[in-house]
């Protein structure tokens, strides 16, 4: 199996790049090809909102990362994205990722837009230092996921699971539960 993990998390030694990190080395043992992409590492202009990419198909701005992630999520069999709460939602760096290859991701029709990742299992997965429940109930690692889950959604991902942990500054090491969680959960993409 194909998994493209879309790592958001600026930070390469925090608890979203530990938990995406053992995803990958489950997936990789039961012999999974694999690829990380850090949304910090990709140089991408930012949407211009022409729309014209909507009709076209293609983005009117020069070739940068993000066509070059498109093609790897078009390839992939998977997607596991990861990122931490900023305000409540994901890092600019990673909305900017989508917002420019949402043409390669759903197609505008007349009624309802066409999902163009259909059959793709999705994982998401993020973090905040607010402590649970209340990284939940105010909507914090909860906030990121529904962002996520809106992307994937249109998309037409099936998403197998979500982790969300709060707290990380109180506990800054990932428990023996939450390594669990994560290789529970990327057994869920077969």
């Amino acid at each position: 199996m194909n998994i493209l993990i879309i790592n958001g998390s600026p930070r390469r030694k925090g608890l979203v790049s530990q938990m995406l990190g053992i995803m990958q080395e489950e997936a990789e043992q039961r012999g999974d090809k694999v690829q990380m992409v850090c949304t910090n590492d990709l140089s991408i202009k930012p949407c211009i909102g022409c729309m014209t990419c909507r009709t076209k198909g293609e983005c009117v701005l020069a070739e940068d990362d993000s066509q070059r992630v498109l093609k790897m999520m078009q390839e992939a069999d998977a997607i596991i994205m990861g990122a931490p709460c900023y305000w409540g939602n994901i890092p600019g760096q990673m909305k900017l990722l989508f917002d420019r290859i949402v043409y390669g991701m759903m197609r505008d029709t007349p009624r309802f837009p066409e999902p163009l990742m259909k059959g793709k299992k999705c994982i998401l997965v993020s973090t905040c230092t607010t402590p649970w429940p209340w990284n939940i109930l105010f909507k914090q690692t909860r906030g990121v996921i529904r962002a996520l889950y809106e992307i994937c959604h249109y998309s037409g991902f099936k998403i197998v699971a979500t982790i969300e942990r709060g707290g990380t500054a109180m506990h800054p090491a990932l428990s023996e539960k939450d390594k669990q969680k994560c290789r529970k959960a990327i057994r869920k993409i077969v």
